[in-house]
This record gives structure tokens, sequence and C-alpha cells, in this order.
């Protein structure tokens, strides 16, 4: 089965965005499907995620404010592509630490 890529963005109180994405690879076979509704099951009010509880890099913006920027990140998509996997953990771990995050 293809790897998994898992595009997320940031999105400071200006409303500028930088946007990123993560390559899983999934020996396990994980549905596509599945792992969208399993995403976002987990997400805050249906959209956003601490990308530094998901193991994921932070994609603030150079001029970052803590007073006024959100810390959050927001999930776009998931999709099956046959580009190598860029990430140090497997899909199934993602998965897991996924679901040991503590929800809002």
């Amino acid at each position: 089965m293809p790897n998994i890529l898992f595009h997320y963005l940031y999105r400071n109180s200006g409303n500028y965005k930088k946007y990123d994405f993560v390559i899983f690879t999934n020996p396990d076979n994980v549905n596509l499907s599945e792992l969208e509704g399993f995403i976002k099951s987990k997400l805050i009010w249906s959209e956003w995620f601490y990308a530094e509880d998901w193991k994921l890099p932070e994609l603030f913006l150079p001029f970052f404010d803590f007073r006024i920027d959100p810390t959050w990140h927001e999930f776009e998509s998931v999709e099956y592509t046959d580009e190598v996997a860029n990430s140090p953990i497997t899909l199934a771990e993602f998965m897991e630490v996924v679901n040991n995050t503590k929800q809002l």
C-alpha cells in the first residue's frame, strides 16, 4: 500500500499561512477514509491540533507574537502517495501519539 501524505498548515492572527506536509510509511495498510475520520475525531473543534503534541514540526511564521497569534495548527487533508517517507515514525506510531493526546 502507498505511503500517507498528511497536509497541514499554520495560520497566524493576520491570516498569513504556512503550509507543509509529512509523509508516513503505511506498513499496516491503513485505509485513507478511516484515517481521515480518526484524525478528525481528535481535532480541537473539528479543525485544530497542536503540532508539538502530535510530534509534527511546528510551522510558525518568522514574526510570531504569543499575545495575539494562535499556537495551534490546522489539519488540511490526507492522501496516498508513492513519495518516500520523511517522518521518523510510521503511520501506526503517529496514530498512537494522536490517540494518546489529551483533548480539550
